[in-house]
């Protein structure tokens, strides 16, 4: 296995060997750059693909004229699959991942809304034990505003509506209609009652929200069902590609032991540059192992953060949080059992590329409350450094992205130096009770470098680089 500078001087060595092979050449034809994927530029894109292809194969058997031609069909099957059905079924595998993930997130997403509706239910059902099933909640609400009012500088108003009513029951859908009592109780069953247009008591709302938990629970089967589907396809693009390359790895061992048959030095040149392309296709497949199997080792056996300040009742409100009794001081953490100061990153801390333009915030920004030398210690440690303000309560790694809106801190799936990436329970290898979260350090095309602590250790900062960023949640 090839590790650092080795590493690296075997991947540069291929890349100039390729460059150098000016006999190879072929300037691809550049595919649609369009906003979004039609039928009209996928078609455009293909023929160009195929065209590109084409061409390349015709160059290449030029300078295989002579050799044999199941070790010329070798060469140039081992050349197509390096640079055309491998990187195509990476891109479908790109792309089934991404799939998978909206799907995921969407599938927990109908889970919490059911979960929510389940408690409404559980909730009321609990006040129908108190009150009966009879008790009308907007009919005593209108009551109780109109005493209110009696007495305030609404009295007109009410009067009004009294003596425009015929009856009673007019009078209260007359408060209704004017001032939407019955939203007082903002949960599923003034939804259910808001949808119907009328005034329940609590035995109707209770049925209003056993229908609407049936239509919920469909909801959430349908789109777990999918997140399955999605999971299910994404492995059998991985299967299909792991296959492309153990047989590009059998393609490659069978050239290398026919390299002698070659005696023109054009063939010869030309059958290296594949061998070359092919080493570093596996080279580039390492690397990204290597990178997965360091993301598996996070360590987070304890939550990383809180929503609200220790020692509270109830949790603050994101708008405006309580003021912790002992604030964390903002640039030195808590005693914890490593040293009191982390270790420095081996990276300079200058971000790379991009920008931290219209990021951050300074609500809910108390200073460094997350635990020591955890993931969110560092998220917070390191936006400081870039200049970027982060609330102190946005609680666990994977937490992050969903209670980041709270605050006015914007979040989606675009990748922005200094943003914070906040990975879902399970997401590259994040815990599954608590998620995980890093900051990105620099964006390319189709990638992101992040920097996270306890990957390795409380403390302990380390980098990797990920693709398809467009799959990750992240917190500007």
């Amino acid at each position: 296995m090839l590790h650092g500078t080795k590493k690296a001087s075997v991947i540069t060595s291929a890349l100039l060997s390729i460059t150098c092979a000016a006999s190879l050449a072929v300037a691809p034809l550049m595919p649609v750059q369009v906003a979004h994927a039609d039928t009209y530029s996928d078609l455009i894109n293909a023929q160009n693909s195929q065209q590109a292809s084409a061409q390349r194969e015709s160059e290449l058997r030029s300078q295989l004229a002579g050799v044999s031609s199941d070790l010329a069909d070798t060469i140039v099957q081992l050349d197509d699959l390096t640079n055309n059905k491998i990187p195509a079924a990476q891109e479908k595998v790109s792309q089934a991942n991404a799939a998978a993930a909206a799907a995921k997130s969407e599938a927990d997403d109908a889970a919490e809304r059911l979960k929510a509706a389940q408690k409404d239910k559980s909730d009321l059902e609990a006040k129908i034990k108190q009150t009966g099933e009879d008790y009308d909640d907007a009919h005593a609400a209108v009551a109780q505003m109109a005493r209110e009012s009696m007495h305030g500088s609404d009295t007109s108003d009410v009067m009004s509506v009294m003596t425009g009513a015929t009856d009673t029951k007019e009078f209260i859908q007359s408060m209704q209609s004017r001032d939407a009592l019955s939203r007082n109780e903002a949960n599923a069953a003034s939804d259910a009652a808001d949808d119907l247009s009328t005034s329940m008591n609590r035995g109707e709302r209770l049925k209003a929200i056993e229908q609407k938990i049936t239509k919920l629970k469909a909801d959430a089967d349908s789109k777990a069902a999918a997140a399955q589907s999605a999971a299910a396809s994404a492995q059998q693009e991985r299967d299909a590609l792991n296959k492309l390359r153990a047989d590009g790895e059998s393609q490659r061992s069978t050239l290398e032991s026919r390299k002698s048959e070659l005696s023109d030095a054009a063939a010869q040149e030309a059958a290296q540059q594949v061998i070359l392309q092919s080493q570093l296709d596996s080279l580039n497949e390492q690397w990204t192992a290597e990178q997965e199997a360091a993301a598996q080792q996070v360590q987070q056996v304890t939550p990383q953060g809180t929503t609200r300040p220790a020692g509270a009742v109830t949790p603050a409100q994101p708008s405006q949080p309580a003021q912790p009794a002992q604030p964390a001081q903002p640039s030195t953490p808590s005693q914890p059992a490593q040293p009191s100061q982390p270790a420095q990153p081996s990276r300079p801390v200058t971000p790379s590329g991009g920008s931290s333009g219209g990021q951050g915030t300074s609500n809910g920004d108390y200073g460094n409350a997350y635990a020591a030398g955890q993931c969110t210690w560092w998220a917070y440690e390191r936006r400081k450094q870039m200049g970027i303000g982060t609330p102190s309560y946005l609680g666990n790694g994977g937490d992050w992205w969903r209670n980041a809106p709270a605050y006015g801190l914007r979040t989606d799936h675009t990748p922005q130096v200094g943003a914070a990436l906040s990975f879902l329970p399970g997401q590259e290898g994040a815990s599954s009770p608590w998620g995980h979260v890093a900051v990105v350090e620099s964006v390319g095309s189709n990638s992101i470098t992040i920097s996270e602590s306890n990957v390795a250790g409380l403390y302990t900062i380390t980098y990797r680089t990920l693709y398809n960023p467009g799959r990750f949640w992240y917190v500007h």
